[in-house]
């Protein structure tokens, strides 16, 4: 059960930090929660998409290396190294801000059929959610071996937890985020996470 909540925690925690980042995805739930429209469905359609995304990283790089033990080093690596970066750049961020924030004016979503589009285009059209979703949460899964769906599980309920509370909390979390020092600070842990997940990744390899 201890190991089990572990592995769980630790995906929520990995999940969490590469979901949370400014970017038109974020700013696209943000909005409609502030205006209040379509949220729910905007909401599950995240959501949803990425638990898929999930367990298709979870499963795919899972089979891999369970048909090939040494992949898991090749895994291993890899992964690490793309964690380390992304640690990097957002450590260099809390350093060195952009001066951004989550943006969300623009105009109106207009309809139901319309958010919802607009949101599948920004979740399924975006080549990082694959590289981010698929391949790094599934190296870092792989590392759990028989654990690493409830690792998996712990990832999806990161992304249910934040896209409800960007959606159905907007109007509350939208002054938050439009500062820019929130995001020095959530940058600031997002960077500490990845780190440490790289070189326990690099390390068990």
């Amino acid at each position: 059960m201890t190991a089990s909540l572990s592995a769980a925690a630790a995906g929520f925690g990995t999940g969490l930090s590469l979901i949370v980042a400014i970017g038109a995805q974020n700013a696209f739930v943000l909005r409609q929660g502030i205006r209040r429209d379509a949220v729910l469905a905007v909401v599950g359609i995240c959501a949803l998409s990425d638990a898929a995304l999930i367990a298709l990283g979870v499963g795919g790089v899972g089979a891999v290396v369970v048909a090939w033990p040494g992949a898991l080093t090749a895994v291993g690596w890899i992964g690490g190294a793309f964690l380390l970066g992304y640690g990097a750049l957002a450590a260099r961020r809390v350093v060195r801000p952009a001066g951004g924030a989550l943006r969300t004016d623009g105009d109106a979503a207009g309809s139901r059929r319309r958010a919802v589009l607009t949101c599948l285009a920004l979740t399924w059209l975006n080549p990082h959610v694959y590289l981010d979703t698929v391949f790094l949460l599934g190296s870092v899964a792989a590392d759990r071996g028989e654990l690493r769906w409830t690792f998996g599980l712990g990832a999806a309920l990161a992304s249910l937890v934040w896209f409800a509370a960007l959606g159905f909390g907007g109007r509350l979390l939208g002054r938050f985020l439009a500062r820019p020092s929130a995001w020095r600070v959530l940058d600031g842990l997002v960077a500490t996470t990845m780190i440490a997940l790289g070189a326990l990744l690099i390390a068990g390899a």
